[in-house]
């Protein structure tokens, strides 16, 4: 078990032609491109054996953010694996400027979802390491989009787990399992980015 390996998570890739022009546009958004760049560059350095993107690749799940992406992560001397951030899936359905949640996987095919009909994923990314990457976005009956595994996803883990008991499993998912600060998950502003079901998901670790 002697590998070595990156995080790296809300990079929010924009490229200049899709930033909006108001006061409310994303922080920072415009320097988002060359700021991985800096990154990249740096990882190409490390010797890494993989590198893992917890979501939110992009500005607001652009089509064309998605591509410059994908196809920036394919030139990386080393595997890329990512998840969708609530940034990059606003909607279930894609709408003009917006991919839709099961559009995800087919732009990152090279990067864990070899199986694209599904949008979480089980692989082995090293001899005896697994990689669980999990898609904490859903839609509640309004659109609203909500941080929460589905039931289906939850089922799916319980009968994935027992069968990698011997090896070294690792759990990729965008929204917040635990509190970041003290009492985020009672606060209006910070609950927004806790998984709704984190309980049920941390006893399902655990056990």
């Amino acid at each position: 078990m002697n590998f070595r390996f990156a995080i790296l998570s809300d990079p929010h890739i924009a490229l200049p032609t899709t930033i909006l022009n108001h006061s409310n546009r994303f922080h920072l958004v415009e320097v988002s491109i060359p700021a991985l760049k800096i990154v990249l560059d740096h990882l190409i350095t490390l010797n890494l054996d993989f590198l893992l993107i917890a979501g939110d690749l992009t500005q607001d799940g652009e089509p064309e953010n998605h591509r410059w992406l994908a196809d920036c992560l394919a030139t990386l001397p080393f595997p890329v694996y990512v998840v969708p951030g609530n940034h990059d899936v606003l909607s279930l359905t894609a709408t003009e400027n917006q991919i839709g949640l099961a559009d995800f996987p087919f732009y990152y095919q090279q990067f864990g979802y070899s199986h694209p009909e599904q949008i979480y994923y089980q692989k082995e990314i090293l001899p005896g390491v697994q990689l669980i990457g999990l898609n904490s976005n859903q839609f509640d009956d309004q659109g609203k989009q909500i941080g929460s595994l589905d039931a289906e996803q939850l089922q799916w883990l319980k009968q994935t787990l027992p069968a990698l008991k011997n090896n070294l499993v690792m759990v990729m998912i965008h929204h917040n399992v635990i509190e970041h600060l003290p009492g985020q998950s009672n606060h209006e502003l910070g609950k927004r980015y806790m998984l709704a079901n984190a309980v049920e998901l941390l006893d399902i670790l655990q056990e």
